[in-house]
């Protein structure tokens, strides 16, 4: 065994010790939390908690350097296949940053942001970036809403209107939103963790700190992806004032099931659709489209030093992920997101040098598990409201028979008929009608 390994085994252990220790005491592990966040208990200067304007200022000396990158590529040969098994394709991959080197225009989405209300503050060490709109309309319920990989705050930028203004929209005053867009620790305009420790549930207390510190004393929580692990985690934590969570991408899949995909026989009893749903995951699992996943969990700086150095390696990374599987590199500029959507995406992960830290999230959640199976993310250990929007070309479509043994208090599920993995980014308009009707008990009981 190497030494990382015996690290790695002693890290896991301790963490069975304090969780044995915790059921020992009839105590859920969110006892061991405290206002420190984690900090030791060695006296420490006081942290700042101001909230304090933020604006993007990129130099003209980066997108130079970024430009002059790009020109420099060195491509390697093109696949021997006529599909996308081996990768990201040579031909589509080369168009694409022949454009973000000629035709792209950063400071486009810079004016986008910075027409937003964007703060940072710092919390448990680490400064947080956030765009915070508040509603004109009277009553508006809070919601914090959270990306994940390769995601951004970027791609919420379309639902903003629709949530805060929903008059403007199709929907009505009262269903509208104050809404708060954090970057992840290690993403964007967030500061970069210089120590271990940043899981979902610890970004979930910093969001719950947020949240205070915004003077919200009932609110609600949606997120996909990483947003889903980190959004739970605030609703099994009980968060004050969380008064429930919306979900893409729900922790959903049973024991038996997960059994199934770890090489075991199918259950008995399964219906057609919990079938087809376990069929999929395995064809899933043996097309490769989970080897990000694999690699980030195990190794994310590795990942790190390709992507930090070359932009063209940065963007085949990012578009290795399964949900830009169906996207077409900006043919239809009528599909969401766009070519330009997309690399505003990939350049904020190259201005902010955040390939590496971002990645380190899948390293930090790797003794915990998949992020969709429930035993895993503990699913039966949410007391709170909990609801779920399945989007057809999720890379995970969770059965609702599913959801409601993994859900003790499922309020709302459905199944819409468009949109994927990035669905605020796909079907902003969708997105935020699924946010209004989910919530809209919650409004009417708080």
């Amino acid at each position: 065994m190497t030494s990382e390994n015996l690290q790695r085994t002693a890290r896991n252990a301790t963490g069975r010790l304090l969780a044995a220790a915790a059921a020992a005491l009839g105590l859920g592990l969110c006892a061991f939390s405290s206002p420190n966040f984690g900090q030791t208990s060695q006296q420490v200067a006081p942290e700042d908690r101001s909230i304090r304007p933020f604006k993007v200022q990129i130099p003209q000396a980066a997108l130079d350097d970024l430009r002059r990158r790009i020109a420099d590529t060195r491509w390697p040969d093109k696949e021997t296949v006529a599909d996308q098994s081996q990768g990201v394709q040579l031909a589509k991959l080369q168009e694409l940053v022949r454009y973000w080197g000629s035709g792209y225009d950063w400071r486009n989405v810079e004016a986008k942001l910075n027409a937003l209300p964007q703060f940072t503050t710092r919390i448990d060490g680490v400064d947080i970036h956030f765009i915070h709109v508040r509603s004109r309309h009277k009553n508006a319920l809070p919601v914090i809403i959270t990306h994940g990989w390769p995601g951004s705050v970027i791609e919420q930028l379309k639902i903003i209107g629709p949530l805060t203004d929903p008059t403007a929209h199709g929907g009505r005053a009262e269903d509208a939103f104050d809404v708060v867009i954090p970057s992840l620790p290690g993403y964007g305009f967030s500061g970069k963790p210089t120590g271990t420790g940043w899981d979902p549930d610890r970004i979930a207390r910093a969001w719950a700190e947020l949240m205070r510190r915004l003077g919200y004393t009932g609110y609600v929580a949606q997120g996909g992806d990483w947003g889903t692990p980190i959004s739970s985690a605030m609703a099994r934590q009980a968060t004050p004032g969380l008064l429930g969570i919306h979900i893409n991408l729900p922790a959903t899949v049973p024991p038996e099931a997960a059994a199934a995909l770890a090489g075991g026989p199918l259950p008995a009893g399964l219906s057609e659709k919990e079938r087809a749903v376990i069929e999929a995951l395995m064809t899933y699992a043996k097309n490769g489209n989970s080897a990000y996943f694999t690699m980030l969990t195990a190794r994310p700086q590795t990942v790190g030093y390709g992507a930090t150095d070359s932009p063209a390696g940065l963007a085949a990374w990012i578009l290795v992920h399964p949900g830009f599987a169906q996207w077409t590199y900006g043919a239809d500029p009528k599909q969401l997101p766009t070519k330009d959507d997309v690399l505003d995406d990939i350049t904020l992960y190259w201005l902010t040098n955040t390939a590496t830290s971002s990645g380190r999230l899948y390293w930090e959640n790797g003794a915990r598990g998949s992020v969709i199976v429930a035993a895993a993310q503990k699913t039966s250990e949410i007391n709170l409201p909990v609801a779920i929007t399945v989007f057809p070309d999720d890379v995970y479509r969770a059965p609702e028979t599913w959801a409601r043994r993994a859900y003790p208090k499922l309020t709302y599920f459905h199944e819409v008929d468009k949109g994927g993995h990035f669905a605020a980014w796909e079907q902003p308009e969708l997105f935020a009608a699924e946010l209004r009707a989910a919530f809209r008990s919650l409004r009417e009981s708080h």
